[in-house]
């Protein structure tokens, strides 16, 4: 199980990434000028873009358990995450997906090495 304090390492190490409270006050990651993931609770759960909405819920589909969505993220790319589903690992790799995704170019660049 993945804990809010391993996603706050994972998520403020990446290239230019700044914790901020979110709209109910949980922790959410951003680099200007977009945010790339946050926490929520009610139930508790990571919250990360992925690449499209089929990616969304081909991931929802395989893996009911571990990951599903809400009707407020309909037809958008963001995928939320049940914390005790995933393990730190599984975390990261989410997390840098979507600041992939979100980041800008040299940031991504910076995160790659170059």
């Amino acid at each position: 199980m993945v804990t809010i304090d391993d996603i706050r390492e994972i998520a403020s190490g990446l290239p230019g990434a700044y914790e901020q409270a979110s709209y109910g006050g949980q922790p959410s990651w951003r680099t200007k000028p977009r945010g790339f993931a946050w926490v929520r609770d009610e139930p508790e759960a990571l919250v990360v873009w992925v690449g499209s909405v089929e990616e969304k819920l081909a991931l929802i589909g395989s893996e009911p358990g571990k990951f599903f969505t809400t009707s407020h993220y309909d037809g958008s790319p963001i995928l939320l995450v049940r914390l005790e589903g995933v393990d730190r690992a599984e975390a990261a790799e989410l997390i840098e997906e979507s600041f992939r995704l979100r980041a800008p170019k040299r940031l991504v660049a910076e995160l790659d090495g170059g």
